[in-house]
């Protein structure tokens, strides 16, 4: 019998150290992976009280949106240009956070327009000055991601699998597109970067972006960015998920975040 139990422990220990080696050159070949999904450019400061909702590039300065969650006292609704090198927020509006939850934010000809979480509220401000010019009611339960194509329209997510397209000029809605991935409905569309007639959107929860046909809805590539958050989870273990997409067109780079993250990552993916 004790014989028996000795052959027993050891293999059970056998087992468990392979099983260790495997996960191990499992995990190892997964960091690869996601590093031959991109190139590296460059990594950046972020304020890590910003709760990021929106990320865009204009004439390369980029802007930010943030939320103000009730269980982080410290985070304010605010948006304004960001600092690469300090990553503290140029705040050129700050809604109430009693109210408002700020959520994403585009930016539309002369104009920007800010949506916000459960108001079914937004609010639109002069492209220059920065003053608010005015406000409109979206259909949407909630507001999450914005982001446009030109003057022709802009790109709303609400959490679900729908993506709505709206007229900047009356704010009206134009369409409606399901997202798919293999026939399969893919929800908790977040932030989102519309870039030569693909949406990109971060899948909320996940480390995951997706690159989305804007006229038929199809996913046509699924990014993992797992080894930037670690990065960013390795310097702030507070940091939390993903979220925040800008496109610098004239460097043909991204410029990656997410919420109460330490850095931006510039990146370029690789085709």
């Amino acid at each position: 019998m004790v014989f028996r139990c000795k052959i027993f422990f050891i293999l059970f220990v056998s087992f468990f150290l392979n099983s260790c080696k495997k996960n191990e050159f499992n995990q190892k070949n997964k960091i690869e992976e996601d590093k031959n999904q991109y190139t590296l450019i460059n990594t950046y400061a972020h304020d890590m009280n910003s709760f990021t909702e929106g990320l865009f590039i204009d004439n390369e300065v980029i802007y930010e949106s943030t939320g103000s969650p009730e269980n982080l006292p410290s985070t304010k609704s605010v948006f304004g240009v960001l600092d690469l090198k300090s990553g503290a927020i140029n705040i050129k509006s700050e809604l109430d956070r009693n109210i408002f939850f700020g959520e994403g934010i585009t930016k539309c000809g002369n104009k920007i327009y800010q949506l916000t979480y459960k108001n079914k509220t937004g609010f639109i401000y002069d492209g220059k000055n920065y003053k608010k010019i005015g406000s409109f009611q979206f259909e949407n339960i909630e507001g999450w991601g914005l982001t446009n194509i030109g003057n022709e329209s802009l790109i709303m997510s609400d959490g679900t699998n729908v993506l709505t397209f709206m007229d900047p000029k009356n704010l009206k809605v134009i369409r409606r597109l399901e997202i798919f991935e293999n026939k399969l409905p893919i929800s908790n569309l977040n932030e989102l970067e519309y870039v030569k007639g693909f949406v990109y959107a971060n899948i909320y929860t996940t480390n995951k972006i997706v690159k989305i046909d804007a006229k038929t809805g199809n996913i046509v590539q699924t990014l993992d960015l797992t080894t930037l958050y670690q990065e960013a989870k390795n310097r702030f273990s507070g940091s939390l998920e993903m979220n925040g997409i800008a496109y610098n067109d004239k460097k043909n780079t991204f410029f990656i975040t997410g919420k109460l993250w330490p850095c931006i990552f510039e990146i370029q993916f690789i085709k």
